[in-house]
């Protein structure tokens, strides 16, 4: 995990991206930046993310990915430092953030915002 990357402005967790190149959505690393709904928004509305907006939560952008949505609401309601110090801790005990060669990992797995929000939580 590298902590130094963050949480992308939606919730995605770059600090477990393989993508060594990126230096993570925050900091402009993200190559998919123009297009991205979440990431403009933030920008101009001066958000340190969706879940610091009072129209979270919206549609149209990353939001509408349940595992992001799930992180997103998991910040909103415990902190970006809790959300850190949960992947973290969780990726230690063997939770898979992507499968290797897919964009799903275990916390696909649930199927549901409050079955990922618990993952996040508890872990496996």
């Amino acid at each position: 995990m590298n902590r130094d990357r963050g949480l992308a402005y939606c919730g995605l967790a770059c600090c477990l991206c393989s993508d060594a190149s990126c230096a993570g959505c925050r900091k402009e690393g993200c190559s998919g930046k123009e297009w991205c709904k979440n990431f403009r928004c933030c920008r101009e509305r001066g958000l340190s993310g969706c879940w610091e907006c009072d129209e979270f939560p919206c549609s149209g952008g990353m939001l509408d990915k349940l595992r992001i949505r799930a992180f997103a609401e998991f910040i909103k309601e415990h902190g970006e430092e809790r959300m850190m110090d949960c992947l973290e801790r969780n990726e230690r005990a063997g939770t898979v953030y992507h499968h290797e060669g897919k964009l799903t990992g275990d916390y696909d797995a649930p199927g549901s915002v409050d079955g990922i929000k618990a993952l996040i939580e508890r872990g496996r």
